[in-house]
């Protein structure tokens, strides 16, 4: 469960900072890679860091400059922006 005390400006910046420029790319390989970097500098579970980004995206927080439904921009990059 996603505490309601939790800065997701923060986290978002903190994602940004990490990742670094070009990066993620693609939708899934990206919300995994996003994942991954909240277990690892964050402490959270796989589950809450799942659920963070998702709730992320639909926040604005994170958008897919793509569209992954199709092939040909489903590896696209992600736009990650602390102020939604």
């Amino acid at each position: 469960m996603i505490s309601e005390d939790l800065d997701l400006q923060q986290l978002t910046a903190d994602l940004k900072r990490t990742l670094g420029p070009g990066e993620p790319v693609g939708y899934l390989r990206g919300k995994a890679l996003m994942r991954d970097v909240l277990v690892h500098i964050r402490g959270f579970s796989e589950l809450e860091a799942e659920e963070l980004v998702d709730t992320l995206e639909l926040r604005g927080f994170l958008r897919f400059l793509g569209d992954p439904s199709e092939r040909s921009v489903a590896d696209a990059h992600w736009d990650i922006t602390p102020h939604a």
